[in-house]
């Protein structure tokens, strides 16, 4: 049985869009390499194994005339940088017309419906904020009034941040729900976000585990479905069924974070998940004859892009690659691996915003003829070389 597995780097860019001052970026932003740089070097020999410091001058990972994979370097096709942009291109949903955004927050008449249609009685924030930074600021406001923090970004996010001892976790999903389906057509919102916290050592931490994503549903059948369509299977790891509103998604596990994800994902190559356990209620499929492992890593994103940790940034990109050997050495003939982002959040620039960057692209299997790409101007490049390797 055929199987492929897309590991996606959460933000790991690798040098900015030539559009990028289009999206409020600078040229500079580069988030492996200034990350990279900025450290003095990363440790990670084995993506260095893989050939991806022959992409760039990234410091710590030496060019390597030996790699064993192919590399490249993938432009974006579509308008924007967020998650579910990227997400969308890599399995052949392209958007012309981008997500909206709301620099200033959000207008009276979506506020004033979702505070009807969830009866919370108000809001705290509607502005662009880190996610840390708004709850620490506004958590006794919180606290006192039982209003939920809405806020959002340069990217095209409803966020709603609450703590789960103040407001339980089961209303704060059922207040995205709600968003999400007023969020539509002429708002043209990407992603609705849960972000649940709590309080430790009298400080506000956000639960990672129990962070759920609203996306818009895709516009039209991706590359997931054609899998399940030609008696394949999907299996979702971190945020790959919210990302894809579940289409597509035959099995799916939630993580709390990056390790929860690469020992998933180890185990899922190792076929030591049991299926019957994870499946989703959508796809009923038997004697499956190929298998496509997707997996986001979201910390180097979530946690380190976005609070401009670039040492934190450095660490996740270590611990995946101490990861990639337990991977590699569990594959068969008939696997494929894919390594690549979706979008930049370069920590070494100014803002806190995703970056529009270009995305590095590693393919592996143990029967590869190594080398370099050639140029590459979409993400969906990724679905073709599942749909090559499926041969569907």
């Amino acid at each position: 049985m055929k199987r492929a597995i897309l590991i996606v780097i959460d933000s790991m860019g690798i040098g900015a869009m030539p559009d990028c001052k289009e999206y409020g970026d600078v040229p500079e932003c580069n988030t492996l390499c200034n990350v990279a740089k900025a450290v003095g070097g990363l440790n990670a020999p084995n993506l260095c194994k893989l050939g991806l410091g022959n992409l760039a001058e990234i410091k710590g990972i030496n060019k390597n005339p030996n790699a064993i994979g192919k590399w490249g370097i993938m432009k974006e096709t579509s308008k924007g940088k967020d998650t579910t942009t990227g997400h969308w291109e890599m399995m052949d949903i392209i958007l012309e017309n981008p997500f909206k955004v709301y620099p200033n927050g959000f207008p009276s008449e979506i506020t004033e419906k979702f505070i009807k249609e969830t009866n919370c009685g108000g809001i705290l924030a509607n502005y662009p904020a880190s996610g840390t930074k708004v709850i620490e600021d506004l958590h006794k406001e919180h606290e006192k009034t039982k209003y939920p923090i809405i806020y959002t970004s340069a990217d095209s996010v409803f966020q709603i941040a609450v703590d789960i001892d103040i407001i339980p976790v089961e209303t704060l999903y059922k207040y995205c729900e709600i968003a999400r389906n007023i969020l539509t057509d002429e708002y043209n919102v990407s992603r609705v976000i849960a972000r649940p916290y709590h309080i430790v050592d009298s400080k506000p931490v956000r639960i990672g585990a129990l962070r759920r994503d609203y996306s818009v549903k895709p516009y039209k059948d991706s590359t997931l479905n054609k899998i399940i369509q030609n008696n394949g299977i999907v299996l979702g790891i971190g945020k790959i069924e919210d990302i894809f509103v579940g289409e597509g998604i035959s099995h799916a596990i939630h993580t709390g974070g990056n390790t929860e994800g690469l020992n998933l994902t180890i185990k899922a190559i190792r076929n030591e998940i049991n299926l019957n356990e994870v499946k989703t209620k959508q796809y009923n499929i038997n004697n499956y004859d190929k298998e496509f492992i997707f997996t986001n890593l979201v910390d180097t994103d979530m946690l380190y892009g976005h609070r401009n940790d670039y040492k934190g940034y450095a660490k996740a990109i270590e611990e995946i690659d101490s990861r990639l050997s337990e991977i590699t050495d569990s594959m068969s003939n008939d696997d494929l691996l894919i390594i690549t982002a979706d979008h930049g959040c370069d920590p070494t620039v100014k803002g806190t915003d995703h970056t529009r960057e270009q995305v590095p692209l590693i393919v592996y299997s143990k029967n590869i003829i190594p080398g370099q790409l050639e140029e590459i101007n979409s993400f969906n490049y990724i679905s073709k070389l599942i749909n090559d390797w499926f041969n569907i």
